[in-house]
């Protein structure tokens, strides 16, 4: 496992990161990033993985936040306003769902909107290899040899406070940019073996 950018995890205040989604397992790689500097991160979680026998429990344990899909889900977002209210951090996925990697992102304008109104700024995150382990629709035990993964932490990114529309959209375009390029990156180091 190989990070860069840990010095852009704030060591106290909130923050809010943003990241590629190509595995269940990118939550916990992003959380042992924010552990390795003391922090602990809550992420928004669709609603209905907390009905799960298995996971249900475990969301519920570590206080992730439930969001339900499709709508906007204004418990939530209260949640998560919150979180970063109390100085703490927490993770979005702009995509929204688990992708297919890098190529060009297209991502949801909540993680633009809540940055603005919260004033947090977004800290942008690639990562690549939980999807070797466990790719969408099955987990990969065997065999169980070590799976290379990167996670790439950017620079936080200040997002113009302005209701412009336009403005909106171009913010969400730059900081998926910036999540494409750190993918890209953590790519790069999985496929070079960290060598």
């Amino acid at each position: 496992m190989r990070f860069s950018g840990l010095d852009h995890i704030p060591t106290q205040g909130p923050g809010l990161f943003a990241m590629n989604h190509v595995s269940v397992l990118d939550p916990i790689a992003l959380a042992l990033a924010t552990a390795s500097r003391g922090r602990a991160i809550r992420f928004l979680s669709g609603a209905e993985f907390f009905e799960h026998p298995v996971w249900g429990p475990c969301l519920r344990l570590t206080g992730q936040i439930p969001v339900r899909r499709g709508i906007r889900d204004l418990a939530a977002l209260g949640e998560l306003n919150a979180v970063l209210s109390n100085g703490g951090l927490a993770g979005i996925f702009p995509e929204g769902r688990i992708g297919q990697g890098t190529g060009r992102l297209r991502g949801r304008s909540g993680v633009t909107r809540v940055a603005r109104a919260t004033g947090t700024p977004v800290i942008p995150v690639g990562l690549w290899g939980t999807q070797f382990r466990w790719p969408p629709g099955q987990l990969q035990i065997l065999p169980l040899r070590p799976s290379p993964l990167a996670v790439a932490i950017g620079e936080p990114i200040v997002v113009a406070r302005d209701d412009d529309p336009a403005v909106l959209r171009a913010e969400t375009r730059r900081i998926m940019a910036e999540i494409e390029a750190l993918a890209a990156k953590a790519r790069d180091a999985v496929e070079r073996g960290f060598g």
